[in-house]
């Protein structure tokens, strides 16, 4: 049922952990595939790159405009990308829009959010070979308002609890967990067989994932789950400023920038 690359993700369970970035382009992608088991094309790019507020106004299209270009700069990693928000509204239409986004863009699997309410929609797609990554806690495509952690109560805890045995038994090869409260990532992790990748969610999970550009300092998020390891920012402000006044000083170009 799973490919040979996924199945070496899942074998990583309770042995090592499973590293996973976001990647938008070719030139990300190819940095990235040096250290990283998973790149994902995630639907955060709609923030990241084209300031919307929600990942909603997301298309298709865009999805797999990207995913192209990060497929360029992938040898080794298992490249996952996010359907976006209404391509899986209902099992004729999820399998239609998944082949179509592994046809276009090479992609190893594909994500969808949710639980309970996607079973009947992920089987379909498992049944018919599509390699699933499943997302449950905090689903941004379906949440209205400010993000909160989730699990704060005993029926949320329930729920999610009850969403991801769901998943795991229904054929997908891993489940994002996302600000999910620690003990129930922990919870779930140890629940079930196959590996979770978590943000925001505890160092108890199988692997972690972040927002490459959250990590690279490239933007001002201050979401708790965030460590930013660069300050690229500020590098970027430099170098502009430094090119600014060799222009203005007549240092650039040079004789041997020319032709």
């Amino acid at each position: 049922m799973f490919s040979k690359k996924i199945k070496k993700i899942i074998k990583k369970k309770n042995k090592k952990k499973i590293i996973c970035l976001t990647a938008y382009s070719k030139n990300i992608a190819e940095i990235l595939d040096r250290h990283c088991d998973i790149v994902l094309v995630g639907d955060s790019l709609g923030s990241v790159l084209y300031n919307y507020d929600t990942t909603r106004n997301v298309s298709l299209k865009t999805m797999i405009e990207h995913s192209k270009s990060v497929k360029k700069g992938i040898k080794k990693s298992l490249m996952v990308v996010d359907m976006p928000y209404r391509t899986y509204k209902n099992t004729k239409e999820a399998l239609k829009n998944a082949k179509y986004i592994i046809s276009q863009t090479g992609c190893d699997a594909v994500k969808l959010e949710g639980g309970k309410k996607i079973i009947k929609i992920i089987k379909h797609l498992v049944k018919n070979k599509v390699q699933v990554m499943g997302h449950v806690g905090l689903l941004p495509q379906f949440e209205k308002g400010k993000f909160r952690f989730k699990g704060k109560t005993e029926i949320e805890k329930n729920k999610i609890f009850n969403d991801a045995k769901l998943l795991a038994s229904s054929g997908v090869f891993s489940i994002v967990l996302e600000c999910t409260e620690k003990s129930l990532s922990k919870k779930i992790t140890s629940s079930v067989k196959v590996p979770t990748i978590g943000i925001g969610a505890s160092i108890d999970c199988d692997g972690q994932v972040l927002v490459t550009d959250d990590l690279l300092g490239l933007n001002s998020t201050n979401y708790r789950f965030v460590k930013k390891y660069a300050s690229l920012a500020k590098i970027i402000d430099r170098a502009a400023i430094n090119f600014k006044q060799d222009v203005i000083k007549k240092l650039f170009p040079k004789k041997k920038n020319s032709y």
